[in-house]
């Protein structure tokens, strides 16, 4: 196996007491974003707040501000205009426009017919066009919600099959936490909460789990050998230095691409690849200072343990 670190004795079980206090942090943040976003604070998409988003090109340069002008004169004083660029493309834009005072979303042909009335002699070609009602905003909103918890479900069954309830839960925990604390950060850094992002907390959850299921592969079977020989927690420890190199490989080879898609990627994929960025990281620290910590403190205050 290709190893970019020798061999490593890092006090990971040592550690615990400290992570868990930035971990605990960590998840209260999330659930703070959490409830604000359900109370449908923060910078939440069209498809979750309702409303309207069209995204085209005109066939000259024109300014950010003349556009949000022109969009106020037409009643859409609320709208966000973002300048995609693009060299197939040049002068696109994406505009969206959040539902109005009284609930309604707003219609797309009329903010088309009004950027196209106002710049007679810019002609502003649609790419996209997409309207979003309050009521279907709410149920994506509920079916996104849904589907976190049915994935944390899942793995805590997964992971109690493969090695045990105890590792079951102490995955599930770690990549509750992983999600949270990725949520926590998007709603402190103002960026958009849309489906993208979502599925970005989705697949950061499965490749949090494939990392927390290796180092477990490796404690089991240190366990089976050194049990009776070596302490619970330093086994533990030695099985996650033992895992260590394979796991930053990993990390650092996932995050190039990573990194390729948060540069390159555009503005509609930034979001997801931020979203993958910071959960890659706190995937891989949750699995050596929470998933792991936490079968180490399972095991310590079982009742049994003290007869």
């Amino acid at each position: 196996m290709i190893r970019i670190v020798g061999e490593t004795h890092i006090d990971f079980i040592g550690k615990r007491k400290f992570a868990f206090t930035v971990s605990g942090l960590l998840i209260l943040l999330g659930l703070f974003a959490a409830v604000q976003i359900a109370r449908g604070q923060g910078r939440l998409a069209i498809e979750f707040s309702g409303g309207t988003m069209v995204q085209g090109a005109f066939a000259s340069p024109v300014s950010t501000g003349d556009l949000r002008a022109i969009l106020a004169s037409g009643g859409f004083t609320d709208a966000e205009i973002k300048s995609l660029v693009s060299r197939d493309v040049p002068n696109s834009y994406m505009i969206r426009v959040k539902e109005d005072a009284a609930g309604q979303s707003q219609s797309a042909q009329k903010l088309i017919t009004l950027l196209r009335e106002k710049m007679p002699d810019n002609a502003f070609t649609v790419d996209s066009m997409h309207e979003v009602g309050p009521s279907v905003g709410a149920v994506l909103q509920r079916q996104a919600s849904n589907a976190i918890l049915i994935a944390l479900g899942c793995i805590l069954i997964y992971i109690w099959l493969r090695f045990d309830f105890r590792s079951g839960v102490a995955a599930t925990i770690a990549t509750f936490h992983d999600v949270l604390a990725v949520l926590g950060i998007l709603f402190i850094l103002q960026r958009e909460i849309s489906l993208l992002v979502i599925s970005g907390l989705l697949t950061l959850a499965g490749y949090s789990l494939t990392d927390t299921v290796v180092v477990f592969d490796r404690i089991r079977e240190n366990l089976k050998q050194y049990r009776r020989r070596s302490d619970f927690g330093a086994t533990i420890n030695n099985s996650i230095n033992e895992v260590l190199s394979r796991t930053i490989i990993t990390t650092l080879t996932t995050q190039i691409v990573v990194v390729i898609l948060l540069f390159f990627g555009g503005e509609v994929l930034f979001d997801f690849a931020l979203t993958l960025f910071l959960g890659i990281i706190i995937g891989t620290y949750s699995s050596w200072f929470v998933a792991s910590p936490i079968v180490v403190e399972w095991e310590e205050r079982r009742p049994s343990r003290f007869k």
